[in-house]
């Protein structure tokens, strides 16, 4: 499977710039005067720490680092799209003397034969390995090795083309309060066997003890990942923040991030990317931000399924000095007279534009893809009201993508002009709702997972007037669904929400993760929703109240049709353009017989292709 020429123009042709500077790992501070202890489980002389002749306690301690030398290879993560491999393997802090080296090997016939040797990031202690040339249509075993003993093994899985449903793991928001294995979500997402795993954010909270927090999550689930591909991708706890907006790069004024920007030096948030993001398909455009930080938003085909994954905080404009603070914190607003409009400021960034870009461009070329998806951190709305503790109602939070509004409405048009759905974390809160563009329902769908360990931070959709919306779900077992608008003004569909029962019993505290199956035989996609002490022996009545919730693909378009133009002849992707404005109002793989709708009178272009848009069908077709 390969990408199309036209999308292969805008796809890297170099290498990543380099890196942002930084020192060794066993310089005393290799992050700088500033932050002497940064990655401290990890830097310096690493193996006196948490001793007693070091000073610490070993309890305190996230993992243990120093472990025997044959099991310095502590997991592997890996993907593969358009005919290469990428693997990224994480290792135990190394000592000196030992080598710097790491071997990927993989077995055929029965016999393992090495294939490529890399260096190993001292910084993070990462090794990374590209395989050009990579046949997705085998399944193959491999193993990371360094030094004589230590190795790690699992299976790069075929391309699962063939199979009608893929599905999709979407989980989120590991609490480290809750430190050990994941023994029932491992076991039911074994069972439940996806294609592919989606980490949206927030594997770890131990803030600037990156690499010993990442390991500790890889322990935790290194037993689903190791033989299917993984998306991780780093939320604002990873890189150490309690909240993240990057504003392109900028340095931010205090870890709270309001300012807009980075707190940590950039060689620390390079590291953390490296350790979560290398893996993936190379960035779209692999220009860094500012201070030398780099990018890693992309796309991913698995089984016929197109993911694009982006990076929704990364150019995201910060509040605190831009609008006036209407609440307790520059983020949070419960001033209920305030304008809407006026905290919608011209200038502000969500997803910036070159991500607005690339979502234009991703949602154009359908090669290789019979559905499409989008993957990012947290969810384009505000579904939420209670915040942190039940009592703590506020209007509207400025951490979600419902701001800025302006910002929010181009990301959802390019989604929905691909039909795509959205999986996203970062919440605490599991719901589906259908997006309002411009009203009620005429957005995509998207699925907010539950935090997988719901310890560091509670909330609850519950609306002040308790009642249920317009449209609401009939026959849910849910009050609470319907027509909404959030705290920003934005119009949501609230299809299903997971409220914590009770926060102090880790049986109701709703923290779980979520299913998306993507059947391309129906052109439907079903969300399931799993409690953590769930069984899926189960079936769907251990889901949480209100799933699985099952629509069509179509649905992720929720304007109403006025007329519709002549029928497709054949299977392929179909364009339609308004000649008014000259907008795409969507590009989409259709079966011969599908008539395309249109939304208002006037006229339009139709253009057809095997897997872009090419040949124009129709020029000037009216509707009146």
């Amino acid at each position: 499977m390969t990408a199309s020429p036209a999308f292969r123009l805008a796809l890297p042709t170099i290498a990543v710039a380099l890196l942002a500077a930084a020192g060794r790992a066993q310089d005393p501070a290799p992050f700088g005067p500033k932050f002497p202890a940064l990655d401290g489980m990890a830097t310096g002389k690493w193996w006196e720490k948490g001793t007693p002749s070091g000073g610490g306690k070993r309890g305190k301690r996230i993992v243990e680092m120093d472990v025997p030398r044959d099991q310095v290879v502590a997991f592997a993560l890996y993907t593969h799209d358009g005919g290469t491999l990428k693997l990224s393997a994480q290792l135990y802090p190394l000592k000196p003397g030992e080598p710097r080296e790491a071997r990927l090997e993989f077995q055929r016939g029965g016999r393992w034969a090495e294939a490529a040797r890399v260096k190993v990031h001292e910084l993070g202690w990462s090794a990374h390995f590209r395989i050009d040339g990579w046949d997705g249509g085998e399944n193959v075993r491999y193993r990371v090795r360094h030094g004589p003993d230590a190795s790690f093994e699992g299976l790069v899985r075929k391309d699962p083309v063939g199979k009608d449903v893929i599905v999709v793991g979407n989980l989120s928001c590991n609490s480290s309060r809750t430190p050990g294995e994941r023994p029932r979500i491992l076991k039911n997402l074994l069972a439940q066997d996806p294609d592919l795993l989606f980490f949206a954010g927030d594997q770890t909270y131990h803030h600037t003890e990156h690499t010993a927090g990442w390991i500790q999550f890889g322990l935790q689930f290194r037993e689903v990942m190791k033989n299917r591909p993984t998306v991780t991708i780093p939320d604002d706890h990873d890189v150490g923040q309690a909240n993240l907006w990057g504003e392109g790069g900028i340095e931010a004024t205090n870890p709270a991030g309001p300012s807009g920007g980075y707190f940590y030096p950039p060689g620390y948030v390079n590291l953390v990317q490296r350790q979560q993001t290398w893996h993936l398909p190379d960035p779209y455009d692999p220009a860094p931000i500012g201070r030398g930080i780099t990018v890693y938003y992309t796309r991913l085909r698995v089984g016929g399924v197109d993911f694009a994954i982006i990076e929704d905080r990364k150019f995201k404009s910060g509040p605190q000095g831009k609008i006036p603070k209407m609440g307790p914190r520059p983020d949070h607003i419960n001033d209920p007279k305030y304008d809407r409009r006026s905290v919608d400021i011209e200038g502000l960034k969500l997803l910036g534009d070159r991500q607005l870009k690339f979502l234009h461009d991703w949602g154009q070329d359908w090669t290789g893809a019979q559905m499409k998806a989008v993957l990012s951190q947290t969810a384009f709305c505000g579904a939420v009201h209670l915040h942190g503790k039940p009592g703590n109602r506020l209007l509207a939070d400025l951490d979600s993508n419902a701001w800025p509004q302006t910002g929010r409405r181009k990301a959802l048009v390019e989604i929905r002009r691909a039909w795509a759905t959205h999986l996203c974390g970062d919440q605490h809160l599991a719901v589906v709702v259908k997006h309002g563009i411009d009203s009620p329902g005429d957005g995509p769908m998207a699925f907010t997972s539950p935090a997988l360990i719901n310890t560091i931070y509670g909330r609850w959709w519950h609306p002040a007037d308790e009642k249920a919306g317009p449209n609401a779900v009939e026959g849910s077992p849910l009050p609470w669904t319907g027509d909404y608008v959030d705290g920003l003004g934005n119009p949501i569909r609230m299809l299903a929400y997971a409220n914590p029962e009770d926060r102090g019993d880790e049986r109701k505290r709703a923290d779980g993760y979520g299913i998306a199956r993507f059947d391309k035989k129906t052109r439907e996609v079903t969300f399931e929703c799993w409690p953590r002490f769930s069984d899926v022996a189960d079936g769907a009545k251990a889901q949480f109240p209100g799933w699985p919730i099952t629509f069509r693909v179509s649905e992720n378009d929720g304007r109403e049709p006025v007329a519709s133009l002549p029928a497709l002849a054949e299977d392929g992707v179909v364009q339609v353009i308004s000649e008014t404005d000259g907008e795409i109002l969507y590009t989409v793989r259709a079966k011969a017989g599908f008539r395309p709708p249109v939304y208002t009178k006037g006229k339009y272009t139709v253009k057809f292709g095997a897997d872009q848009p090419g040949e124009t069908l129709l020029s000037g077709h009216l509707i009146q």
